[in-house]
């Protein structure tokens, strides 16, 4: 087998996204048991910029965004049936600006207010800007996972993340060179390096130390929007950590780095079954240009 490309997924409703350097695909299983496919190419930008360190972290993530909420619109018609309403542009961008919004109020504004207010009870906290640092980013880390902990009791939220394990696994059992079949697939983890979960906690650690260059002196408002402000550069910074732990996972201090990702992925994924596996495979077959013999798809 020749050179991998880069792959890279995303678990949907019922089903799973799978983006190749010149396609995207999304696969979702409707109530009928048949697999909806979509294919789409992939316009590649030949622009130097774009491809220039930082910068393209936050270009990759920009275009993540926008077609995974994509593919979630797409997933939820199919699965939940084409009898339902399809969202409008208008109500994915409302949908966008609200989770943005909880997001922002959840894991930026909340970890720094208790930890304002820790100030005036721990020393520590008030005298240096790194301990001051340390525990907002320990708040807000320990507010994440126990956001992902309470949504994994969700029904929909737990079949999401079953697909979330079947696309990790489908992604592996690639990357092994194996042929792409459920039995492969099966033995596979279910917990990957690449992971967007991965990315989301280093985001968090990274942002402690880009904090801590804010003068610790600064009014709760200015600490508060240069934290939205930052954001783009830590995103930016984080993606290259990830990319470089993905190039050295053999590494074994970049190994240990990498380990508190993988653990918070036993939450964020779970054991998918044989049907699962399937969808992602097709998504991913599919993706690399390869041909599906199943007489359960549909192309759209």
């Amino acid at each position: 087998m020749g050179k991998c490309v880069d792959i890279g997924g995303q678990a949907v409703i019922e089903g799973v996204m799978m983006r190749a350097p010149e396609s995207l695909v999304i696969a979702v299983r409707r109530e009928d048991k048949k697999i909806v496919v979509k294919k789409d190419k992939i316009k590649i930008d030949n622009n130097k910029l774009f491809k220039k360190p930082f910068l393209r972290g936050l270009i990759g993530l920009y275009n993540a965004l926008i077609l995974g909420v994509k593919a979630l619109n797409f997933s939820a018609y199919h699965a939940m049936g084409e009898g339902c309403e399809k969202v409008t542009k208008k109500e994915i961008f409302v949908a966008m600006v609200m989770g943005l919004g909880l997001g922002a109020l959840l894991f930026v504004f909340l970890p720094l207010f208790l930890t304002e207010m820790l100030k005036h009870i721990v020393p520590a906290v008030k005298d240096s800007f790194l301990v001051f640092n340390a525990v907002d980013g320990a708040i807000r880390v320990i507010f994440f996972i126990a956001y992902i902990y309470l949504i994994s009791f969700m029904k929909d939220i737990k079949r999401v993340f079953e697909y979330h394990g079947a696309e990790h696994k489908a992604i592996f059992t690639y990357e092994s060179g194996l042929p792409l079949t459920v039995e492969n697939a099966r033995g596979m983890s279910r917990l990957h390096p690449r992971c967007g979960t991965s990315f989301l906690l280093i985001v968090m650690i990274v942002s402690i130390f880009v904090f801590s260059l804010i003068p610790k002196d600064s009014h709760f408002l200015i600490k508060l929007s240069s934290r939205l402000i930052l954001l783009p550069v830590i995103a930016g910074i984080s993606y290259e950590v990830l990319k470089l732990s993905s190039k050295y996972k053999d590494n074994f201090i970049v190994n240990m780095l990498i380990k508190p990702g993988l653990w918070l992925q036993k939450i964020t994924t779970r054991e998918p079954d044989d049907s699962q596996l399937e969808v992602a495979l097709i998504s991913i077959k599919e993706a690399l240009g390869e041909n599906n013999d199943s007489e359960e798809l549909i192309y759209v």
